[in-house]
Protein backbone atom coordinates (compact mmCIF):
# COMPACT_ATOMS: atom_id res chain seq x y z
CA UNK A 1 0.00 0.00 0.00
CA UNK A 2 1.05 3.39 -0.92
CA UNK A 3 2.05 4.47 3.17
CA UNK A 4 2.58 1.07 4.16
CA UNK A 5 6.61 1.61 5.06
CA UNK A 6 6.01 4.82 6.43
CA UNK A 7 6.80 3.58 9.94
CA UNK A 8 7.79 6.58 12.38
CA UNK A 9 8.97 6.28 15.80
CA UNK A 10 6.65 7.67 18.59
CA UNK A 11 7.03 10.77 20.45
CA UNK A 12 10.03 10.02 22.26
CA UNK A 13 12.16 7.30 23.36
CA UNK A 14 11.65 3.71 24.46
CA UNK A 15 11.95 3.75 28.08
CA UNK A 16 12.08 0.39 30.45
CA UNK A 17 9.35 0.24 33.11
CA UNK A 18 10.67 0.44 36.82
CA UNK A 19 10.79 -3.32 37.25
CA UNK A 20 13.18 -3.60 34.15
CA UNK A 21 10.62 -4.96 31.97
CA UNK A 22 10.52 -4.67 28.68
CA UNK A 23 8.27 -6.11 25.40
CA UNK A 24 9.81 -7.40 22.57
CA UNK A 25 9.08 -6.36 18.87
CA UNK A 26 5.98 -8.94 18.08
CA UNK A 27 7.68 -10.77 15.57
CA UNK A 28 10.95 -11.50 17.82
CA UNK A 29 13.10 -8.74 15.83
CA UNK A 30 14.15 -4.88 15.92
CA UNK A 31 16.80 -2.73 15.32
CA UNK A 32 17.92 0.81 16.55
CA UNK A 33 17.58 3.85 14.63
CA UNK A 34 18.75 7.13 16.24
CA UNK A 35 18.00 5.51 19.27
CA UNK A 36 14.36 4.86 18.94
CA UNK A 37 12.95 1.01 19.25
CA UNK A 38 11.42 0.71 15.42
CA UNK A 39 9.13 -2.08 14.48
CA UNK A 40 10.87 -4.93 11.56
CA UNK A 41 8.12 -6.31 9.51
CA UNK A 42 5.80 -3.25 9.20
CA UNK A 43 2.51 -5.26 7.45
CA UNK A 44 3.30 -8.39 9.69
CA UNK A 45 0.76 -7.98 11.97
CA UNK A 46 1.19 -4.40 12.81
CA UNK A 47 -1.86 -3.89 14.60
CA UNK A 48 -0.83 -6.64 16.68
CA UNK A 49 -0.76 -5.09 19.43
CA UNK A 50 0.53 -6.03 23.08
CA UNK A 51 -1.34 -9.23 23.85
CA UNK A 52 -1.52 -12.36 26.17
CA UNK A 53 0.03 -13.87 23.51
CA UNK A 54 -2.84 -15.62 22.32
CA UNK A 55 -5.19 -15.36 18.96
CA UNK A 56 -8.81 -15.45 18.71
CA UNK A 57 -10.36 -18.89 17.52
CA UNK A 58 -10.54 -18.31 13.77
CA UNK A 59 -14.00 -20.55 13.84
CA UNK A 60 -15.13 -17.85 16.01
CA UNK A 61 -14.10 -14.85 14.47
CA UNK A 62 -15.76 -16.65 11.03
CA UNK A 63 -19.26 -16.86 13.25
CA UNK A 64 -19.17 -13.26 14.31
CA UNK A 65 -18.99 -12.01 11.27
CA UNK A 66 -21.44 -14.30 9.84
CA UNK A 67 -23.53 -12.95 12.64
CA UNK A 68 -23.51 -15.69 14.62
CA UNK A 69 -21.21 -14.53 17.31
CA UNK A 70 -22.63 -11.50 18.89
CA UNK A 71 -20.98 -8.67 20.81
CA UNK A 72 -22.31 -7.87 24.02
CA UNK A 73 -22.80 -4.07 25.26
CA UNK A 74 -23.41 -3.72 28.82
CA UNK A 75 -23.73 -2.67 32.29
CA UNK A 76 -25.08 0.90 33.11
CA UNK A 77 -27.29 1.62 29.99
CA UNK A 78 -30.99 1.87 29.59
CA UNK A 79 -30.94 -0.83 26.69
CA UNK A 80 -28.78 -3.99 27.07
CA UNK A 81 -28.02 -4.94 23.60
CA UNK A 82 -26.25 -7.12 21.77
CA UNK A 83 -25.07 -6.61 18.31
CA UNK A 84 -24.11 -8.95 15.29
CA UNK A 85 -22.19 -8.40 12.76
CA UNK A 86 -24.89 -7.92 10.52
CA UNK A 87 -26.36 -5.46 13.38
CA UNK A 88 -23.01 -3.30 13.91
CA UNK A 89 -23.05 -3.10 9.44
CA UNK A 90 -27.13 -1.41 10.13
CA UNK A 91 -25.77 1.44 12.00
CA UNK A 92 -24.67 5.04 10.38
CA UNK A 93 -21.18 4.10 9.16
CA UNK A 94 -18.47 6.54 8.89
CA UNK A 95 -15.00 7.04 7.79
CA UNK A 96 -11.94 7.84 9.70
CA UNK A 97 -8.48 9.25 8.91
CA UNK A 98 -5.89 8.74 12.14
CA UNK A 99 -2.64 7.68 13.87
CA UNK A 100 -1.05 5.19 15.75
CA UNK A 101 0.96 5.19 18.61
CA UNK A 102 2.21 2.15 20.24
CA UNK A 103 4.01 1.76 23.06
CA UNK A 104 7.03 0.17 22.28
CA UNK A 105 7.72 3.57 20.31
CA UNK A 106 6.35 3.26 16.41
CA UNK A 107 4.01 5.36 15.26
CA UNK A 108 2.02 4.58 11.58
CA UNK A 109 0.01 7.58 10.43
CA UNK A 110 -2.84 8.53 7.95
CA UNK A 111 -4.68 4.54 8.71
CA UNK A 112 -8.16 4.95 6.88
CA UNK A 113 -10.49 3.61 9.17
CA UNK A 114 -14.49 2.48 8.12
CA UNK A 115 -17.00 1.85 11.64
CA UNK A 116 -19.35 3.02 13.86
CA UNK A 117 -18.95 6.42 16.22
CA UNK A 118 -18.92 5.39 20.00
CA UNK A 119 -21.13 8.15 20.23
CA UNK A 120 -23.03 6.46 17.99
CA UNK A 121 -22.92 3.13 19.78
CA UNK A 122 -23.55 5.14 23.20
CA UNK A 123 -27.07 6.85 21.71
CA UNK A 124 -27.99 3.24 20.01
CA UNK A 125 -28.00 2.21 24.47
CA UNK A 126 -28.89 4.77 26.12
CA UNK A 127 -25.64 5.18 28.82
CA UNK A 128 -26.61 6.32 32.48
CA UNK A 129 -25.33 9.35 33.80
CA UNK A 130 -23.78 7.33 36.76
CA UNK A 131 -21.13 5.68 33.86
CA UNK A 132 -17.85 6.53 34.11
CA UNK A 133 -15.90 4.34 32.46
CA UNK A 134 -15.70 1.69 30.22
CA UNK A 135 -14.40 -1.45 29.98
CA UNK A 136 -13.73 -4.23 27.05
CA UNK A 137 -13.31 -7.90 26.16
CA UNK A 138 -12.24 -9.64 23.35
CA UNK A 139 -12.56 -13.13 22.12
CA UNK A 140 -8.95 -14.04 23.11
CA UNK A 141 -10.17 -13.23 27.05
CA UNK A 142 -8.03 -9.73 26.82
CA UNK A 143 -9.14 -7.17 28.72
CA UNK A 144 -8.58 -3.30 28.83
CA UNK A 145 -10.23 -0.23 30.35
CA UNK A 146 -10.90 3.89 29.63
CA UNK A 147 -12.34 6.36 31.09
CA UNK A 148 -15.54 6.92 29.00
CA UNK A 149 -14.40 11.00 27.86
CA UNK A 150 -11.81 8.59 26.05
CA UNK A 151 -14.48 6.52 24.86
CA UNK A 152 -16.47 9.34 24.00
CA UNK A 153 -13.73 11.30 21.31
CA UNK A 154 -14.56 12.12 18.19
CA UNK A 155 -12.06 10.06 16.56
CA UNK A 156 -12.62 6.69 18.79
CA UNK A 157 -14.54 4.47 16.45
CA UNK A 158 -16.01 0.70 16.53
CA UNK A 159 -13.95 -0.26 13.12
CA UNK A 160 -14.67 -3.24 10.86
CA UNK A 161 -12.70 -2.09 7.96
CA UNK A 162 -8.91 -0.60 7.32
CA UNK A 163 -7.74 0.74 4.13
CA UNK A 164 -10.75 0.23 2.50
CA UNK A 165 -10.73 -3.41 3.01
CA UNK A 166 -12.50 -5.75 5.44
CA UNK A 167 -9.96 -6.02 8.76
CA UNK A 168 -8.09 -9.50 8.66
CA UNK A 169 -7.76 -11.83 11.47
CA UNK A 170 -4.37 -10.28 12.41
CA UNK A 171 -5.13 -7.06 12.24
CA UNK A 172 -8.20 -7.54 14.74
CA UNK A 173 -11.38 -8.20 12.51
CA UNK A 174 -13.85 -8.71 12.48
CA UNK A 175 -14.18 -5.88 14.63
CA UNK A 176 -11.68 -3.74 16.66
CA UNK A 177 -11.78 -0.54 18.86
CA UNK A 178 -9.84 2.24 17.40
CA UNK A 179 -9.02 5.18 19.83
CA UNK A 180 -5.85 7.17 17.91
CA UNK A 181 -5.49 9.46 20.99
CA UNK A 182 -4.30 6.71 23.20
CA UNK A 183 -1.71 3.98 23.23
CA UNK A 184 -2.88 1.21 21.18
CA UNK A 185 -2.77 -1.54 23.31
CA UNK A 186 -6.22 0.32 24.52
CA UNK A 187 -7.77 0.15 20.75
CA UNK A 188 -8.86 -4.07 21.93
CA UNK A 189 -8.82 -6.42 18.94
CA UNK A 190 -11.55 -8.99 18.38
CA UNK A 191 -14.10 -7.27 20.18
CA UNK A 192 -16.50 -9.46 22.32
CA UNK A 193 -18.03 -7.16 25.10
CA UNK A 194 -18.69 -3.56 26.04
CA UNK A 195 -19.59 -2.62 29.35
CA UNK A 196 -20.17 0.83 30.99
CA UNK A 197 -19.10 1.12 34.47
CA UNK A 198 -19.70 3.16 37.85
CA UNK A 199 -16.07 2.22 38.87
CA UNK A 200 -12.90 1.57 37.12
CA UNK A 201 -11.94 -2.20 36.59
CA UNK A 202 -7.70 -2.35 35.24
CA UNK A 203 -7.39 -4.55 32.40
CA UNK A 204 -4.73 -6.91 31.16
CA UNK A 205 -1.78 -4.21 30.75
CA UNK A 206 -3.11 -2.26 33.22
CA UNK A 207 -2.83 -4.72 35.96
CA UNK A 208 1.06 -5.56 35.51
CA UNK A 209 1.91 -1.93 35.65
CA UNK A 210 0.86 -0.21 32.90
CA UNK A 211 -0.42 3.12 32.66
CA UNK A 212 -4.54 3.29 32.90
CA UNK A 213 -4.69 6.33 30.52
CA UNK A 214 -2.19 5.90 27.71
CA UNK A 215 -1.38 8.97 26.01
CA UNK A 216 1.21 9.00 23.92
CA UNK A 217 2.20 12.69 24.36
CA UNK A 218 2.70 12.97 27.66
CA UNK A 219 4.64 9.10 27.75
CA UNK A 220 2.21 7.86 29.76
CA UNK A 221 3.38 4.12 29.43
CA UNK A 222 4.04 3.31 33.11
CA UNK A 223 2.29 3.51 36.03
Amino acid sequence: RRNARRLLPAPQTHRRAQTGHRHPPPDGRDRRADGLFVRVGILKGVFAGLRPGTRAPAAALKRQRSGGVPADIAGAVERLQTWSFDDLLAQPQVDRLSDIHCVTSWSRYDNHWKGVTTHQLMDAVGVKPEARFVLFSSSDGYTTNMAIEDFASEQALIAHSWENEPLSRDHGGPVRLVVPHLYFWKSPKWLKRIEFAERDHRGFWEVRGYHNHADPWKEERYS
